[in-house]
């Protein structure tokens, strides 16, 4: 028993880890566009992010509850099964942010979960229904962000064609404010989730609670302060690349940006699915910067964080497999 307490304590020790190092690897999320275009500075944008990061973590547990109990058959789920997924999570979102390509925490979270429960339980153990629609949401998102961006940042550009150019930036630095506050919230009530999820499965598992139970205060708490603290030590090297390098922008773009990404990340919190705020942001990033002519994208740029998204589910599925058989063979 003692032995198995050691375990919990471990995973929620990890748990923590990994949604601070999600923090400071998703950082680029709510503060790129608005450093990029100079309307808030590093240190204000990182407090800032910090911040609505813990506040968007309490809205709701719908996502938590997802990761906890659809993806896999709880009675599958052991503490090890959990030491493999964030251990393979965390290796992995360590190496992406390194060289700074802004890959998918969640994406790194979910195949690995899914890869160490196939390697200790089998494939009967996962939901794959369930899988399936974390699949289009993953899918889906970036594209309806991507189209909306575009097309709110040509109803803007249509609105202001009259206004001068000093007045447009002035207004829209202010407004951009707003919207890098309302991305950061967004941001939380979807990645801090994640990890709630991870946690009460542990919880869950070790203490044979019944499926569905709430996920514990303690942990929303934990959680949020966990990613809030990950995101004030800052993401810099995606910083440069989602902000500085795929697009240029300004606060107007900036603006549409962050807009379209927060409302389609609030929207599949409320649906309770586990997207990638990662995908959505570059892909609104991306409209908005092709909504000035598609040459205004560097698109070699983001050909190579797409070919990064999509390595991340059998890369970090196989890391976990990989990690469980290791353990296994010992």
């Amino acid at each position: 028993m003692a032995e198995l307490f050691f375990l919990l304590v471990l995973v929620i020790l990890m748990s923590l880890l990994f949604d601070f190092v999600n923090g400071f690897h998703d950082a680029a999320n709510a503060i790129a566009t608005s450093v990029s275009t100079r309307v808030l500075t590093p240190r204000t944008a990182v407090l800032l992010a910090a911040t609505l990061n813990i506040l968007g973590a309490f809205t709701s547990t719908g996502v938590a509850q997802f990761i906890a109990y659809k993806i896999a058959d709880p009675a599958s789920i052991t503490q090890a099964t959990l030491l493999a997924a964030l251990g393979a999570a965390i290796i992995w979102d360590l190496i992406t942010w390194y060289f700074g390509i802004p890959s998918s925490s969640s994406h790194a979270i979910m195949a690995a979960l899914v890869g160490a429960v196939i390697a200790t339980s089998g494939q009967s153990a996962i939901h794959w229904s369930e899988i399936w629609k974390v699949i289009q949401a993953i899918v889906f998102s970036p594209l309806v962000g991507f189209i909306v961006a575009f097309s709110l940042m040509v109803i803007l550009l249509w609105l202001f064609r009259r206004t001068t150019p000093a007045r447009v930036h002035g207004l829209f630095k202010s407004l951009q404010v707003l919207s890098a506050s309302f991305m950061a919230f967004s941001h939380g009530s979807n990645d801090a989730q994640k990890t709630m999820g991870i946690m009460t499965m542990a919880v869950v598992s070790f203490y044979q609670m019944p499926a569905n139970t709430p996920v514990p205060l303690w942990i929303i708490l934990s959680a949020a302060l966990a990613m809030g603290l990950g995101t004030a030590v800052g993401g810099w090297r995606i910083v440069k690349t989602l902000g500085m390098r795929l697009t240029h922008l300004r606060p107007i773009h900036g603006f549409a940006a962050e807009a379209t990404a927060g409302a389609v990340i609030l929207a599949n919190s409320y649906l309770h699915l586990p997207i990638s705020t990662t995908h959505v942001i570059s892909a609104a990033v991306m409209g908005v910067g092709a909504s000035k002519r598609l040459s205004a994208v560097r698109w070699g740029i983001g050909v190579n964080i797409i070919l990064a998204w999509t390595l991340t589910l059998p890369a970090c599925a196989f890391l976990a497999w990989l990690i469980v058989r290791l353990a296994l063979a010992l």
